[in-house]
């Protein structure tokens, strides 16, 4: 699958999807393909880099609606190993596996084995802070990506979930901040 779009790479693997992820399938979709844009914006990347970025985003807060939790990094995993063992790259499992569970990591991420890693944590803050942290992409960039890939209710959705999680655990952070 060599130049292979990873914007049809991630659309394709959206699609079964729909019907778990429900109302919020437009927004997931479009938060995916703003941290595919911003990572490859971040970190030129091979071919295969780029298959794995599409990959880690279609599933890495899958977990929201699949264990319907806000410790969804832990179950965003297992999906996006079937969807490598289907493809016969298990052989990308550890750093896919890392692309998801570190993406919210505080610190940046530091393994020189997988500078991967890192780029798909700025990407997933660039989008999550709807462009206030920008990592040197430009102000215009942001506003570009985010105006082909519109919000579609993603973060309001987030801010919904969170609070439901804060009301019932009031002294217990978001796991996946942990």
């Amino acid at each position: 699958m060599t130049n292979a779009d990873p914007h049809q790479l991630l659309t394709d693997l959206l699609e079964p999807w729909k019907v778990v992820i429900g109302s919020d399938f437009q927004g997931y979709s479009n938060h995916c393909h703003r941290m595919v844009t911003f990572c490859l914006a971040l970190r030129h990347c091979t071919d295969e880099e780029r298959q794995k970025v599409a990959i880690a985003a279609c599933y890495h807060d899958i977990g929201l609606w699949t264990a319907r939790t806000m410790d969804y990094l832990p179950p965003s995993v297992p999906p996006a190993m079937e969807c490598l063992k289907a493809r016969g790259l298990q052989h990308w499992a550890e750093e896919v596996s890392l692309l998801i569970t570190e993406h919210h990591k505080l610190r940046p991420y530091t393994d020189t084995r997988y500078p991967l890693v890192e780029a798909f944590r700025q990407a997933d803050l660039v989008d999550f802070s709807l462009g206030l942290v920008k990592f040197g992409l430009s102000r215009n960039y942001v506003r570009e990506v985010k105006a082909q890939y519109p919000n579609a209710g993603f973060h309001k959705m987030l801010v919904r979930t969170a609070l439901s999680w804060f009301v019932r655990h009031p002294f217990n952070p978001a796991p996946m901040m942990k």
